[in-house]
């Protein structure tokens, strides 16, 4: 998890329950676990998605739930020509506590070095993710910052159970990751202690290849690795090999 989050967890300030209402753009793999783990604290929780209780193109009833919600939590990826949820309701977010689900990805390649909050961004390939991220925090938002997202039914554990893990010969490429319980845990803990608006790395500090990865649950389900690969073997796009 990131530093400058972790510098807010010496205090508890849990928000009340009896006047917390949150609206979440995108009730998706990672919002719905915040989702559950506030409904679990008692709030009220509306959100778009096909998991959610709002029609995203009901601007009527999208504007008149953001004007109920104490907290309003996006986790929509941005579109080729913008942020939806910025594009279209960006003038309803003014005030109350916003957060944003972004990725690590707005920092580029490293080439394998380590990066934190104020590691430039925009210096790689996605710009897209680059460009809302950056408008999410100057509306001042919490912009939580992920890796590569794993848990139940999304792990390497279920590639390989499923047959569907490779190895894949990328010398040099390694990166963090999260538990989608964690993200939870650490968006919680930004809205329990009223962590200010600003990036957050949300990720472990174990950075490891997509390779060790899957041979260590190789060996933990007792099965052979599947074989290594080339770049063109395995036919991956060009974004993949940064």
């Amino acid at each position: 998890m990131g530093g400058a989050l972790l510098s807010f967890l010496k205090h508890s300030n849990r928000y009340n329950a009896a006047m917390a209402r949150m609206f979440i753009f995108g009730l998706g793999y990672a919002a719905g676990r915040i989702a559950d783990a506030l409904k679990a604290r008692g709030w009220q929780v509306d959100a778009t998605g096909s998991a959610g209780n709002i029609d995203f193109a009901d601007e009527e009833a999208v504007r008149a739930a953001l004007a109920q919600a104490s907290h309003v939590l996006s986790s929509v990826p941005p579109a080729d020509n913008g942020d939806p949820v910025l594009d279209r309701h960006g003038d309803a977010l003014k005030q109350g506590w916003i957060g944003y689900l972004s990725s690590t990805g707005v920092y580029g390649d490293a080439e394998g070095a380590w990066v934190d909050e104020n590691t430039p961004t925009g210096t790689g390939r996605r710009t897209a993710r680059t460009e809302c991220d950056a408008r999410w925090i100057g509306l001042g938002a919490r912009v939580f910052r992920l890796p590569g997202i794993y848990g139940p039914g999304r792990s390497t554990l279920d590639r390989v159970r499923e047959g569907k893990a490779r190895r894949i010969d990328m010398p040099g490429q390694v990166f963090s990751r999260i538990h989608v319980e964690d993200i939870a845990s650490g968006v919680l803990a930004a809205i329990d202690r009223n962590a200010p608006p600003g990036a957050y790395n949300l990720g472990d500090d174990l950075p490891a290849s997509n390779n060790a990865v899957v041979e260590e649950a190789c060996r933990l389900l007792g099965v052979r690795p599947p074989p290594m690969q080339t770049l063109e073997e395995a036919e991956l796009p060009p974004a993949a090999h940064a």
